[in-house]
């Protein structure tokens, strides 16, 4: 694959993930923010309820996480009209402090090194394609040290008139980011047949979806990766701000297109158990994980995190406050192998 190739593939993966976290975002709001009961459940009967038969947890980490509700978000490839057989672009684990209704929300890159049972040393993104939301679950738990039980997953042709549905949202774009933002509000134009206009001066904007999508790609200033992540976050922010504002009405036309493309293990009773107290929880976007991590070539690219005891241990510090956090004896024992095969150890 030629670099240009290569650089475009990257952007428009990272395009996807983008748009897919967006809609989980709207999503969570669509399915928390109901008004009577009769009305949710109209509307949560429209999810795709899945069982799963066989989650497995590291040994004493279920005892160190009490308190702590850890959910799996997964965004799956758009042109799979189903939960499996596809992979997970977007994986997010929101972790709900169960003392004080926080929710946090951590990205796990999706090309990170990790151990998937019965396919050894992969993407962990590969995890859902070769066995669905339970053994991603699974890997995940099991990499990372987490207590995970329950998973929200979607799929989805298009979701960029999403933030056009909200009235669009309000950015500041400076100098150095103007010619970025017009040649991918451009390119989006081209690829997917829109005609979104370009800025004409740097300042704060009231940004259409082709615009914000644009704004959220640019990777070339300052900052590279990390700024383009940073923006990312700004958009997530704004829309999820807005969203929150939308009148019942407008919420009723975005769940009749968006639930049918819900697919969760999580019952209608447990979502409507939550809504009374809904209103009282708050969301902190957070940050991607592993932490510290390098590029792992063998003709194909991971990231390995580097190491993988060190980002865990990190990991259940920030989210969880288990300073001096012990990892499981599998965690070690992956942690290792990496290293071992990577050469990587710090």
């Amino acid at each position: 694959m030629s670099n240009k190739s290569y650089k475009k593939t990257k952007e428009n993966s990272g395009f996807r993930i983008f748009l897919k976290i967006i809609l989980v975002l709207l999503i969570i709001l669509l399915i928390f923010f109901g008004t009577v009961t009769w009305y949710a459940y109209s509307k949560l009967n429209k999810i795709n309820y899945v069982k799963l038969e066989n989650i497995e947890i590291n040994e004493g980490v279920a005892e160190k996480l009490k308190g702590y509700r850890n959910i799996a978000i997964f965004g799956v490839d758009a042109r799979a009209n189903t939960y499996s057989n596809t992979r997970s672009d977007c994986i997010i684990i929101a972790s709900i402090n169960q003392d004080n209704n926080k929710i946090q929300l951590t990205s796990i890159y999706r090309d990170t090194y990790v151990y998937i049972d019965g396919h050894g040393y992969d993407k962990i993104t590969h995890a859902y394609a070769y066995g669905g939301p339970e053994l991603a679950i699974n890997t995940i738990n099991k990499n990372l040290d987490l207590n995970i039980s329950e998973f929200v997953a979607v799929n989805f042709d298009a979701v960029m008139d999403i933030i056009d549905s909200i009235g669009g949202v309000s950015i500041e774009v400076d100098s150095d980011e103007m010619g970025y933002i017009n040649k991918y509000i451009g390119d989006i134009n081209n690829e997917m047949k829109k005609n979104a206009a370009k800025l004409s001066t740097a300042g704060t904007h009231n940004l259409s979806g082709v615009q914000a999508l644009a704004y959220s790609r640019i990777r070339y200033t300052a900052g590279g990766d990390f700024k383009r992540a940073e923006r990312m976050r700004e958009v997530l922010n704004a829309t999820f701000s807005k969203a929150k504002t939308l009148s019942i009405g407008k919420l009723n036309s975005m769940a009749d297109i968006l639930l049918p493309k819900v697919y969760t293990n999580i019952s209608s009773s447990e979502i409507i158990g939550l809504l009374p107290s809904i209103y009282q929880y708050s969301m902190d976007t957070g940050e991607g994980w592993p932490y510290d991590k390098k590029d792992y070539n063998t003709g194909i690219y991971y990231a390995a995190p580097v190491t993988l005891e060190s980002n865990v241990k990190q990991l259940h510090e920030k989210l969880f406050g288990n300073n001096g956090y012990e990892v499981s004896d599998t965690v070690k024992q992956y942690s290792n192998e990496i290293i071992k095969k990577t050469g990587y150890n710090k």
